[in-house]
């Protein structure tokens, strides 16, 4: 089978799985008064069919994510010369970055320190980098990530792979 989400598969599979749980939940076991008919009342419930149902989601769901492995090794994401799954890692590596320069930029270029009290002198932390300088590669790495992210998500919902 083509497919452009496994995630999707996945969740779908997943449900699956709940729902043959609660299956088992709700008619491996019963109660029944000592004046019923056992037969009457014991619920609808093969635990041969129940555990072959969740094994067979949980194989499915290893053969999906196998495949989704492969297509993430070897899929290039146009535009970065990189894998899918090594823009996986170049991502956070990009927020990263962009939250660290985010925090130099919000920094004023000098600050009064607090005084301890063991002196009357005032003191200043001084910025020691190029506010300009660190503007800049925050935007540039926001419109590189913007960039990125756009390509990544083009790329999972266009190219298909084999499950």
């Amino acid at each position: 089978m083509r497919v452009t989400s496994a995630n999707k598969m996945i969740k779908q599979l997943r449900d699956e799985i709940a729902y043959w749980k609660l299956q088992e939940q709700n008619g491996s076991r019963f109660i029944a008064a000592t004046i019923e008919n056992i037969e009457d009342v014991r619920p609808k419930y093969s635990y041969a069919e129940v555990t072959g149902k969740l094994a067979e989601c949980d194989e499915n769901i290893r053969k999906v994510k196998h495949a989704l492995n492969i297509f993430n090794s070897t899929t290039v994401v146009e535009g970065f010369d990189m894998t899918i799954d090594e823009m996986l890692v170049y991502l956070p590596q990009l927020s990263d970055r962009q939250t660290r320069l985010a925090k130099l930029m919000m920094k004023p270029e000098k600050e009064r320190v607090m005084n301890s009290g063991r002196t009357s002198i005032i003191e200043y932390e001084y910025a020691n980098y190029d506010y300009a300088a660190v503007k800049k590669d925050y935007d540039e790495i926001s419109t590189l990530k913007n960039r990125a992210l756009t390509a990544l998500d083009v790329t999972n919902n266009t190219v298909q792979f084999e499950v």
